[in-house]
């Protein structure tokens, strides 16, 4: 059997090891608040995000939340909804959710990891990726909390 690297065997017990030097290396505070469980702060142009990733060795799959520091009002979650639905029909990986206990805004992505020899770079592109999605689409979330704004569908259009 070949020797296994150590990113590989660090990997085989537990990602989230990995996943805390990425994030050391953006130099945003992390904890680690169970064997199982990271949660992060990430820091960008409209809000700090808060970043929490799960790891289940049974799945052999880490999930991985983006929360926006925006709260929506029950009233507000049926519009919003629709909303979210919008902005994910227009990305690849992950999407958007809504927290319904606490009205938080979530981005959501689960990356299936068995059989995976190196992860550092997923985890990194995991991380761009939601955060890029996040910034994009921050204006239309903020707007539509604060203002109650909804962009209309393009097929309603006359």
């Amino acid at each position: 059997m070949p020797a296994l690297t150590s990113e590989a065997s660090s990997m085989l017990t537990n990602p989230l090891d990995l996943m805390e030097q990425v994030i050391g290396g953006h130099g945003w505070t992390f904890e680690r608040c169970t064997p199982t469980e990271m949660a992060a702060e990430a820091p960008s142009r409209w809000c700090d995000y808060g970043l929490f990733f799960s790891w289940s060795a049974e799945l052999g799959a880490i999930l991985f939340t983006c929360a926006f520091d925006l709260k929506a009002a029950p009233t507000q979650h049926p519009d919003l909804y629709e909303l979210i639905g919008l902005a994910n029909e227009q990305i690849w990986v992950g999407h958007f959710s809504l927290d319904t206990e606490d009205g938080v805004l979530l981005f959501r992505h689960a990356l299936l990891l068995r059989g995976t020899p190196s992860v550092t770079d997923v985890f990194e592109d995991m991380i761009d990726i939601a955060l890029a999605e996040c910034e994009r689409f921050y204006p239309a979330f903020v707007f539509f909390c604060t203002q109650g704004w909804m962009p209309k569908r393009h097929s309603q259009q006359p």
